[in-house]
């Protein structure tokens, strides 16, 4: 028999081996899953229907807490009765503080960003057309709100 004559060994995936990969793999699913925050839909606006508009909540290392908020198809704040200037982002804390976050970067009518990091954990979301961007507190047309998990 020659050198390189001899049988490969093959590895034998029996019902007990498939079993323990399945679930190392799901283990490592849900840990990438769970590592990235959740993803939360905001409710149907009766303002803007054609709206989705998606907030990310992630915990950072340091304790602080990102957020992410995405509007697809959100109307321009010029488009309202009455027309606005600004889509103005509104953060409670859980001691129910509410905090002028900042307003969408509106640069199309197909998508809005927003992305923040905050020193204390938000718990809700909101978001209102209003006239001005550095308000200290809301007064313009409630779009949506969202409680975040």
């Amino acid at each position: 028999m020659a050198k390189f004559d001899k049988p490969i060994k093959s590895v034998n995936f029996n019902r007990k081996n498939m079993k323990h990969f399945k679930i190392i793999a799901l283990v490592t699913l849900t840990a990438l899953l769970s590592s990235c925050g959740s993803t939360m839909l905001f409710p149907l606006s009766e303002v803007t229907p054609a709206a989705e508009i998606t907030a990310k909540k992630k915990k950072e290392m340091s304790s602080n807490y990102t957020l992410t908020l995405t509007a697809e198809n959100l109307a321009s704040p010029k488009r309202l009765k009455p027309p606005k200037k600004y889509y103005v982002i509104w953060v409670v804390s859980e001691t129910g503080g509410v905090r002028n976050a900042g307003h969408f970067k509106h640069k199309n009518a197909e998508t809005a960003n927003y992305k923040a990091s905050f020193p204390y954990h938000p718990v809700e979301v909101f978001i209102t057309a209003e006239e001005e961007d550095a308000l200290c507190k809301p007064s313009g047309i409630e779009i949506s709100r969202l409680k975040l998990e």
